[in-house]
């Protein structure tokens, strides 16, 4: 009996450490809001400058146009969705942040682990055994978080995660950029979005 009643406390203390491990690398992603630096001071001249000559043609930058059904559309489109239902201004797809994501994506290929690059960006990162998942469905996993946020609270209801939710519906978030990588040896797949500006600060509501 002695034996049998510590195998059971061994089996149920290695359950819990491996719930505790779940948890820990399913975590949200928060940030620290950066201290604000003043600008220095620069005195003005005395009487306005000429313009320099001739003037400069102002050409406000062009967004390319996605094709529907797109890998970017099927990240885009869902973001947008919620964010429209929210009264929050679109995101718009950018390349540099979509390289980001491949690269970060590129360096879990081996494991798939669910780590943050703690990079400049804010950054929502999905997990899912086999090869077949779709970047939709990552996107629907961080959309449902929603119905654990409280907005009054700023806070996740009981036990549930709702960092990925408010990353996708921060207002000051303009840029949008994911990857998704089918990682070796059957470790699954590894989807990552970035987002700029980031969100996320530590006591901030997100809209």
């Amino acid at each position: 009996m002695a034996t049998t009643s510590s195998t059971t406390q061994v089996l149920v203390f290695t359950v819990s450490l491996l719930l505790v491990a779940f948890q820990a690398v399913h975590a949200d992603y928060y940030r620290p809001r950066p201290p604000v630096t003043p600008s220095p001071y620069i005195p003005r001249p005395r009487f306005p400058l000429p313009s320099p000559s001739p003037k400069p043609v102002y050409r406000p930058p062009t967004t390319p146009v996605l094709p529907a059904g797109s890998t970017a559309r099927l990240f885009l489109d869902p973001h947008n969705a919620l964010r429209s239902r929210l009264g929050l201004s679109p995101l718009v797809w950018d390349g540099r942040l979509a390289n980001y994501a491949t690269w970060w994506a590129n360096q879990r290929r081996f494991d798939c682990s669910l780590s943050h690059s703690t990079g400049p960006y804010g950054e929502n990162l999905f997990w899912g055994s086999g090869s077949s998942w779709a970047p939709g469905f990552a996107v629907q996993s961080w959309i449902v978080e929603g119905s654990s946020y409280n907005y009054n609270t700023n806070s996740c209801d009981g036990s549930g995660m709702c960092g990925h939710y408010t990353q996708m519906v921060w207002r000051d978030t303009k840029r949008l950029g994911c990857a998704s990588k089918v990682c070796e040896n059957g470790a699954g797949v590894f989807i990552t979005c970035n987002y700029d500006p980031p969100g996320n600060y530590v006591g901030e509501k997100p809209y």
